[in-house]
């Protein structure tokens, strides 16, 4: 295992002021419904987002604030929803008003070189706040702009540019539809390729609503025993799993789980180990809550739609049963999960919103993880070539602070290829994590096991 400080050197940026880009044409005035898988509780905080770019020759001459400032105005006039703001309606129903104010965008410049950051670049960064600077009340969810775009000129002539989006406005898949919309543009397109689609009526509620499924992700389970830690103060690192870490654990398992998905077995393997960490009871109820995409097993939603059509199923278990059993009792539960989810137990996730009065999702003894590698598959290039990294800048940002990590892409200067995965822990916990998680692959007994090591980086935000 090894540990690294990486992204703690300090770096001075300079930013311009804010400004709001509005779509370079006149856009309709209208009001705009959320669905009632959007305005869910769960799903009302900021995302930040981050990429890394580096120098092209081949762009010289061209600067990347001017040229994402202008692709993002000309793009907001298809994707105009994201200059209005969102208003609360009665049943805290959300709407946006396409006023056309504008997002967020900030131009800044910094006296850093991608090379500071190191041979490998992923979460967490201790630079966040520099790069993506938290304008003034500007980060609510009612009232505020839905989106805030810094582009960072290095030194080395790359960049860095962060996003901050709210998440009721789209999910993983949406946000890169609309970040994919922006490089095409700025490219030299007239349009984008993949038109957006509102239809926010597909994931309404029935009526009258019905809820056909347990839906454990809801429950609401009180915090005893002040478990659930502010942001702030957790611990952030990410663990780097390579092909061959894959392939070890993998050969741990019975025959018949050999075939199971990367995202299964890492997922699995972090909430088991995760949940000796935090020393539980023995009786305490765990959760592990699997973001799952409708797009990849419906035939409604048309191409294009850029809301949220996730689902977060619910493997409910005790911890003494997941940390007692072998890694195959969690696999099969995660598995078990994911399959849950299907046109209907969206509808019902819908329908339990309008009943319950829009929960958030538990709290307490939970992870949430999403594989967002393949809402990640389009080329975010602005003229400069692909992103030596982008993603999620951070796991734990969320209503639930601490809930949720992310399985990224991952790829170093050498063009080692691997799944990194960014998570947040109470201190304590986060140093007994990383030492179960060692000796779990002490106990892997096959000789790529022998070779295999988790990386871990951790840095103070």
């Amino acid at each position: 295992m090894a540990m690294s400080s990486k992204n703690d050197f300090v770096f001075q940026v300079r930013r311009c002021q804010p400004e709001l880009v509005a779509p370079a044409k006149p856009t309709p005035y209208v009001f705009k419904q959320l669905s009632d898988i959007d305005d869910q509780q769960g799903f009302r905080f900021q995302v930040p987002i981050i990429f890394f770019y580096p120098h092209n020759p081949g762009a010289d001459g061209r600067d990347p604030v001017d040229v994402i400032r202008k692709a993002l105005a000309e793009t907001l006039v298809f994707y105009y929803p994201f200059a209005g703001r969102l208003r609360e309606g009665p049943g805290r129903k959300l709407f946006v008003e396409c006023t056309g104010e504008g997002l967020l965008f900030i131009e800044a410049d910094a006296d850093a070189t991608l090379e500071q950051f190191g041979d490998a670049i992923y979460p967490p960064f201790a630079c966040l706040e520099d790069v993506l600077y938290n304008v003034p009340n500007s980060d609510g969810i009612i009232d505020c702009p839905l989106c805030l775009f810094q582009v960072t000129r290095l030194k080395c002539g790359g960049f860095i540019l962060a996003i901050r989006l709210n998440h009721t406005m789209a999910d993983a898949f949406g946000m890169f539809q609309f970040l994919n919309a922006i490089t095409e543009i700025a490219r030299g397109a007239i349009a984008p390729s993949i038109l957006p689609v509102w239809q926010r009526d597909l994931l309404n509620a029935r009526d009258p609503p019905t809820i056909t499924y347990n839906h454990y992700e809801y429950d609401q389970v009180v915090d005893t025993k002040g478990i659930v830690v502010p942001l702030k103060d957790m611990a952030h690192r990410s663990v780097i799993f390579r092909p061959s870490d894959i392939s070890a654990i993998r050969k741990t398992l019975p025959t018949h789980l050999h075939y199971c998905s990367s995202f299964d077995l890492i997922t699995a393997c972090l909430w088991r180990t995760r949940t000796i960490a935090l020393q539980p009871d023995p009786n305490e109820e765990m959760r592990l809550l699997c973001v799952v995409n409708l797009r990849a097993k419906s035939k409604s939603l048309p191409l294009g739609y850029y809301g949220n059509a996730i689902a977060c199923p619910a493997a409910l278990t005790t911890a003494s049963e997941l940390c007692m059993n072998s890694l195959s009792y969690a696999v099969e539960l995660v598995r078990k999960a994911k399959n849950e989810v299907t046109e209907e137990y969206m509808k019902s996730v819908a329908d339990l919103m309008v009943i319950k009065g829009r929960p958030n999702l538990t709290a307490v003894r939970s992870l949430a993880v999403s594989d967002v590698r393949k809402a990640m598959v389009g080329e975010v290039d602005f003229g400069w070539g692909n992103a030596i990294f982008g993603g999620p800048a951070m796991a734990g940002a969320a209503t639930v602070p601490g809930l949720t990590s992310f399985c990224m892409r991952f790829k170093n200067n050498k063009g080692e290829e691997g799944i990194v995965v960014p998570l947040s822990l109470p201190a304590p916990a986060m140093e007994r994590f990383v030492l179960e998680l060692e000796d779990l692959f002490k106990t892997i007994s096959t000789n790529e096991a022998k070779n295999s090591k988790c990386k871990f980086v951790s840095s103070a935000l």
